[in-house]
């Protein structure tokens, strides 16, 4: 006798996830994190609310996906030590270019959604950090071993935990009501760099 397997659900429409992900951009874009809601985002996608819920348990994780497909960027322009960065690494450009970048309200808007992404789950927060945290750390790590090696910077000093404070405090200046004045992350970094400097 034929043994009877299981009926499967039907499988995901790879149109209506990329609907649902476009549909969730534009909303966030056009009005904002706060306003952004599961049966708003179902609506513009054309799909059923469940449809959506089905897929990602939050709006927070379909910013988070739409950030992996790469339909809005997490990183403003010039927050990274990368190759391209001037040379003598400059921190203060650095932090200047973060406090820019995240005056932009979608900018600041994506972050803080990501942010709230990563809190929901493990899994989540860790495919986050390795998409994005994790390489802009190396490179932030990168900079400042360019600042060792233009003097700027101690050889002693530790270089991971000051790419960590210098990210958490961009991370929690986002975070915060208001978004980062490029004062106040100047600020920061004649604090950083006069721990960090040769003695």
């Amino acid at each position: 006798m034929e043994q009877e397997h299981p009926k499967r659900g039907r499988p995901r429409s790879a149109q209506a996830d990329r609907a649902i992900l476009e549909a969730a951009r534009d909303l966030l874009i056009a009005d904002g994190y706060e306003q952004l809601t599961m049966q708003a985002i179902a609506e513009r996608a054309g799909v059923g609310r469940q449809t959506v819920y089905r897929r990602w348990p939050s709006k927070a994780t379909i910013i988070a996906e739409a950030v992996m497909a790469g339909l809005l960027s997490p990183v403003p322009a010039g927050m990274t030590g990368g190759p391209d960065a001037p040379e003598p690494a400059d921190l203060r450009a650095w932090l200047h270019a973060a406090a820019v970048g995240l005056s932009d309200a979608t900018n600041l808007t994506i972050v803080r959604a990501l942010a709230a992404a990563a809190a929901e789950t493990e899994a989540g927060a860790i495919r986050l950090y390795r998409a994005f945290t994790e390489q802009g750390r190396t490179d932030l790590i990168d900079l400042l071993r360019r600042a060792v090696a233009h003097g700027e910077v101690r050889a002693d000093a530790d270089l991971e935990a000051a790419a960590d404070a210098i990210q958490g405090a961009v991370l929690y200046t986002a975070l915060a009501e208001r978004p980062p004045r490029v004062e106040h992350l100047d600020s920061l970094a004649d604090l950083l760099l006069t721990g960090l400097a040769p003695r």
